[in-house]
């Protein structure tokens, strides 16, 4: 085996990362790729495209991490072609295409990857975290469903698709079908039909609020300037359904985010239907839990958890946040309390938490005085 590297700090200044997209600066060509959530595309620094918003911006140090996270690449610059200028990076590139390339997901250890790439399969795992977001194990499972997603688009029924991705057994792919699918692989195959969600778009003192919701609960909850921006954002994430406004339907869910945005309801209690992985989910129900006009770290959530090596996975789970406020990710802040990125703006982040500062402490004062 090749004897250990002290691995760079794989961690991207957003900072830094902007400024070199702004400036499309070639330079960063290779070194991370960023991609943005309105348009579901990622580029490379350089690309010659419109500028986005920052806040719709997010960044990657591989084109394989930002595709995990489902984005596709840019047809102008090509950034999945672009050449990687550190060797960890490379390297991990590399055990990312040798699992796309693999055959089932159970046949890859981490002892065969650190074969193929000359490493100590324990360390391949911590750098591939590190610089991925995800193990080797969940990449692969990752383009398991990803292949699963095509042969289904491909005509192919469930038996035959389940086996050709590598799923041993349909008990397996059914277990999983809601976490990873958003749905049973039938009714994705029906191309999500039958699925019906409602939503509803009007002013608030941050801005313009989307809130949708199926029978079962909220499912969006989103801040912009553009209603048109925030219906397509829905119809991005829910391509298949039968998506309908309605704000009779919604008005209760409405009144109750409009009461906390106007600082008069400090406790949101609305019912939630997501589809996310377990992991997202403890990472919510840990913020739900942050009390109101507070603030924790990405670590203290980590630590919560039970986790404390998952600040980069807290910190991804808060950026793709599908129900803000309802889950309060603005309430989540560096270990130095700075403010880091927020997906709808760090202006309203910074508002949010000064309304419910202010608003807290004078319950306190008020309390007190009692």
């Amino acid at each position: 085996m090749a004897p250990e590297m002290e691995a760079p700090d794989p961690e991207l200044d957003p900072e830094v990362c902007w400024q070199a997209v702004v400036q499309c600066d070639k330079q960063f060509d290779g070194r991370f790729v960023y991609a943005v959530r309105s348009t579901g595309i990622y580029c490379r620094p350089s690309c010659p495209s419109k500028r986005p918003r920052r806040e719709m911006v997010a960044f990657f140090r591989l084109p394989e991490a930002a595709e995990q996270e489902g984005y596709r690449p840019c047809l102008r610059c090509q950034p999945q072609r672009t050449d990687l200028k550190e060797p960890l990076v490379t390297m991990v590139r590399e055990v990312c295409q040798i699992i796309e390339k693999g055959d089932a997901v159970q046949s890859l250890t981490l002892s065969s990857l650190g074969a193929q790439v000359h490493l100590n399969p324990q360390y391949l795992q911590r750098i591939f975290k590190r610089i991925m977001g995800v193990t080797p194990r969940q990449y692969a499972e990752g383009c398991r469903t990803r292949r699963l997603k095509t042969m289904f688009k491909e005509g192919k029924d469930v038996t035959t698709a389940l086996y050709e991705a590598g799923y041993g057994s349909s008990s397996r792919l059914y277990e999983q079908s809601s976490r990873r699918l958003g749905m049973t692989p039938a009714t994705y195959i029906r191309g999500g039909k039958g699925v019906k969600v409602s939503y509803t778009i009007t002013d608030s003192p941050f801005g313009r609020l989307l809130v949708a919701a199926t029978v079962k609960g909220v499912c969006a909850v989103s801040l912009g300037d553009s209603d048109r921006a925030l219906t397509e954002s829905l119809q991005r994430e829910y391509p298949a359904a039968e998506i309908e406004r309605d704000e009779v339907f919604l008005r209760g869910s409405v009144e109750s985010l409009l009461a906390y945005l106007s600082g008069c309801q400090p406790h949101l209690d609305l019912p939630l239907d997501l589809k996310v992985t377990a992991f997202r989910w403890r990472v919510y129900e840990e913020l739900r839990a942050i009390p109101y006009g507070t603030t924790r770290s990405y670590k203290d959530v980590a630590e919560a958890i039970g986790n404390p090596k998952a600040v980069r996975a807290v910190a991804r789970a808060c950026a793709t946040n599908p129900v803000a406020l309802v889950i309060p990710c603005h309430r989540v802040v560096r270990g130095d309390g700075s403010l880091a990125g927020y997906r709808w703006g760090l202006e309203r982040k910074e508002s949010l938490l000064t309304m419910e500062k202010e608003r807290a402490s004078s319950a306190a004062e008020k309390k007190t005085e009692e």
